[in-house]
């Protein structure tokens, strides 16, 4: 019996396989190293504008009695940028990378100012507008819920 010789799996066919899979678990970013070959896929997501629930106080709370404004709410005074989702707030993508930006930074519409990590997915949180980053108002490492004040900023 004669053997016949596997076809030779080209790089192309290897991405296919990584993004195939990528796809198929709901990953957003997949990485491959092997020797010298070095593969990462990172899903692009589109700008489109999440709807955030908020809740207005319980009907059932007493009247005159509200909850004290958490000091991270009070220290952004303008136009601010808010977190899209709750999760860990990070200022760069990695603990030895320099942070996506810093204050007095000019921002470009569209450009990453930091990621949420929300159940082990990091997730990139782009400027919605041109801007220059006044302030950030958000503690790096730190949890942060939907609607909380990431950035003060001034168009």
């Amino acid at each position: 019996m004669k053997k016949t010789a596997k076809p030779q799996e080209t790089a192309f066919d290897q991405v296919q396989k990584f993004y195939q899979f990528m796809n198929s678990n709901k990953l957003e970013v997949i990485e491959f190293s092997k020797d010298n070959t070095y593969v990462k896929l990172v899903r692009k997501h589109n700008n489109a504008v999440h709807q955030i629930p908020v809740f207005a106080p319980s009907a059932h709370a007493p009247a005159g009695k509200t909850a004290a404004p958490r000091p991270q709410a009070q220290a952004a005074a303008g136009e601010t940028i808010k977190a899209p989702m709750s999760g860990i707030f990070y200022r760069s993508p990695s603990p030895s990378s320099p942070p996506y930006v810093r204050e007095g930074d000019a921002v470009k519409e569209g450009q990453v100012i930091c990621v949420i990590e929300a159940m082990k997915v990091f997730n990139e949180i782009k400027a919605e507008f041109n801007c220059v980053i006044e302030k950030v108002v958000q503690e790096n490492g730190k949890a942060l819920e939907p609607n909380a004040d990431m950035f003060q900023v001034k168009r």
